[in-house]
């Protein structure tokens, strides 16, 4: 009986969305145009009119479809599919999921009127089932954009977290086995193991020789990083690396006295350019002015 009902309320949709095609299609193509063309520049007039084609057509297919009602047959995932792509279409032009979540809600809304137009060859019932029918979907239309969205911001959040760790990290092998890291900013915590992570990563690729960490750019440090800091050089070694410190300011230099931290066996020049002459000089490399 209620596969029967449902097949009632998808044949009467059908029917109704193939006699009322062109003024549906005109419809929320005008409302499209609205919210995404024009001066909001998020699509163009010919890809509005595309997809609203795209979405009867959808929706056709799913109507006719063996069970309408079913949300795991193909025609039901490729309306999803559908919307997806038009949400990640919409996002990463710089659009807003509201604005997509009123324009299906739109879309629903007109459906609904169109089918109340249509009330001489329409039964209580068939009405009561189609409501159904286009509620149940619709709702789950606005989920798949929602995830859609969900997913695009954990896209743009882990690239920008990759590119936050690149530009907090920037390691360079300057010379065969010897890599430089100038640290600039604030040193924290989670920033320190940071780097220590990335820089240990590097040591094993390039099979570094000579690492020098250059502080110019570091403004102060608190004791726990003071403390990671030093456990950063120990690693170095482990590695089988130098590890040479470089451009300790006065006052970070105040705080690792004061902080009456182990600083033996490490290596500390004055400048960024010292320490590379001292890596140089221990891998028994010389670098002299050209004579003219």
């Amino acid at each position: 009986m209620a596969q029967e009902k449902s097949t009632s309320a998808s044949a009467k949709l059908t029917e109704l969305l193939k006699l009322q095609v062109g003024s549906i299609s005109e419809t929320i193509e005008k409302e499209g145009r609205t919210i995404f063309g024009g001066s909001n520049n998020l699509l163009g007039t010919d890809e509005i009119t595309d997809f609203c084609i795209e979405f009867l057509q959808l929706l056709v297919a799913l109507l006719e479809s063996r069970d309408p009602h079913d949300d795991g047959s193909p025609q039901f995932h490729a309306l999803e599919m559908f919307f997806n792509g038009l949400s990640k279409q919409i996002l990463v032009r710089g659009g807003r999921v509201e604005d997509l979540v009123r324009y299906i809600q739109f879309m629903q809304r007109t459906l609904i009127e169109a089918l109340a137009h249509d009330k001489k060859n329409t039964t209580v019932d068939d009405t009561r089932d189609a409501l159904l029918f286009l509620s149940g979907t619709f709702n789950e239309l606005i989920l798949a954009v929602f995830q859609a969205y969900l997913d695009e911001k954990e896209r743009t959040i882990n690239a920008q977290e990759a590119e936050l760790r690149e530009t907090a990290t920037p390691i360079t092998e300057i010379w065969d086995g010897v890599l430089t890291l100038p640290i600039i900013g604030t040193l924290d915590s989670n920033r320190t193991m940071l780097v220590m992570e990335a820089l240990l990563n590097r040591i094993a690729k390039e099979h570094a020789n000579a690492v020098v960490m250059d502080l110019t750019g570091v403004k102060n440090i608190d004791s726990q990083v003071s403390h990671h800091l030093i456990q950063m050089m120990r690693a170095v070694q482990l590695m089988g690396a130098d590890a040479i410190l470089t451009g300790i300011r006065p006052e970070i230099a105040r705080a690792l006295t004061s902080l009456n931290i182990d600083m033996s066996g490490v290596t500390t020049r004055a400048s960024l350019s010292d320490g590379l002459k001292e890596a140089f000089r221990r891998m028994g490399i010389q670098v002299s002015h050209k004579a003219i």
